[in-house]
């Protein structure tokens, strides 16, 4: 049944996801206080900081029309669909009076490359959008070129480092970066504590050992890794934390076999961070009967038959981000040619923290998770980090 359920699931999301490799840039980086898709949305994401119930009005009078740009599909049950989620969940509060958005679903394979830029392109001669929202490292270089020929147009980009320094300093898009590393040393830190607690089903807390699968291997999964090593290890040095990488972001095959030889090397809890590629992981969590976090959505609401091995999921609250700036630009505080990173404070990542998580983690477990938390928050706790911010 599990088998057939995976199946189902990757039929219908092909897709490269959260991947960046976190380029440099000196632009004004700050930390800052805090037609529509079918697919299934997930779970909602966090309230973002903003008043959600503040009234915006449309620019000019007139809709605010928004195109975002997948490169790879809605379905993944993660990282595009959560971006779905949030301008759905935006339109639906204003009206399509007011704002109103199309989704384009490029593909995420080698094959679907080359038209990347074609469509994008394609988009700013239309004129038709008041903004166009494109992520991942892979779409940065097309984004450069499309922002010097279309001066005039504005672009949302996450999810990757905008070199504006190496790129003419452009003043027409507005870059959103993570926290990952926060949401990691969480997940990481209840890892640690659930590979040495005898009370969980199928733990051998003998072993001291954890996983982590990567997609690729490149600056923004390794802050997602870094923060995870960091939270074990602060748990107990001790702690091994065994690392695999898939090379992409599609191949759930490969996933399942990696995971399957942690699992089989003394591993009992994984981190999946690989997009589709890690439904894998999550598959060989229910095969051996073991555990998988998962991420970019509440993957133990979405995947019902997994829930059982899935303790909780981190979220990069991609949906709260996009949400989040384009209320800003209605009503005239965002500012373009500058890149935010949202953390915590600012919802832009979360561990998921529902009835299902008091289930599955011990009261002990999750006292200390709420407690790091709150460190992280007020700084006494500084989360090491792979990208230059």
């Amino acid at each position: 049944m599990m088998k057939k359920v995976l199946a189902m699931l990757l039929a219908s999301a092909m897709v490269v996801s959260m991947t960046a490799c976190g380029g440099n840039s000196n632009s004004d980086t700050t930390e800052p206080a805090a037609e529509d898709g079918s697919a299934e949305a997930p779970a909602e994401d966090a309230a973002p900081a903003e008043d959600a119930d503040a009234e915006v009005p449309a620019a000019s009078g007139d809709t605010y029309k928004a195109a975002l740009l997948l490169n790879g599909t809605l379905g993944d049950k993660s990282f595009y669909d959560s971006a779905n989620e949030g301008l759905t969940r935006l339109r639906d509060e204003l009206g399509a009076d007011v704002f109103d958005f199309k989704v384009e679903q490029m593909g995420g394979t080698a094959a679907d490359e080359s038209k990347w830029e074609p469509t994008l392109l394609d988009y700013c001669d239309s004129g038709e959008y008041d903004v166009i929202i494109m992520g991942t490292w892979q779409m940065a270089d097309p984004l450069a070129k499309a922002a010097e020929q279309y001066p005039d147009q504005k672009f949302m980009f996450f999810d990757e480092q905008f070199d504006f320094a190496g790129n003419g300093d452009p003043q027409n898009i507005y870059n959103i970066l993570y926290k990952q590393n926060e949401v990691s040393y969480l997940v990481g830190a209840a890892a640690a504590m659930m590979t040495t607690d005898e009370t969980i089903e199928g733990i051998d807390p003998s072993t001291k050992k954890i996983g982590f699968l990567g997609g690729m291997d490149n600056a923004v999964i390794n802050d997602f890794l870094k923060g995870y090593e960091q939270g074990a290890k602060d748990v107990d040095p001790e702690i091994e934390v065994q690392v695999s990488w898939v090379g992409d972001f599609v191949d759930s095959t490969k996933g399942k076999d990696l995971a399957l030889a942690q699992y089989q090397n003394g591993v009992d809890v994984g981190y999946n961070v690989a997009g589709n590629a890690g439904l894998g992981q999550i598959e060989a969590a229910g095969d051996t009967n073991l555990y998988a976090f998962g991420v970019d959505s509440d993957q133990a609401s979405l995947l019902p038959d997994y829930a059982k091995n899935i303790p909780t999921s981190a979220l990069k609250n991609v949906g709260n981000s996009l949400y989040r700036a384009i209320k800003m630009d209605l009503d005239g505080s965002l500012t373009y040619g500058t890149t935010e990173v949202l953390g915590f404070a600012e919802g832009g990542v979360e561990l998921v923290k529902d009835a299902h998580y008091e289930e599955m983690l011990p009261e002990n477990i999750r006292t200390a998770l709420d407690e790091m938390e709150q460190k992280i928050i007020s700084g006494e706790i500084v989360v090491d980090t792979a990208i230059e911010r």
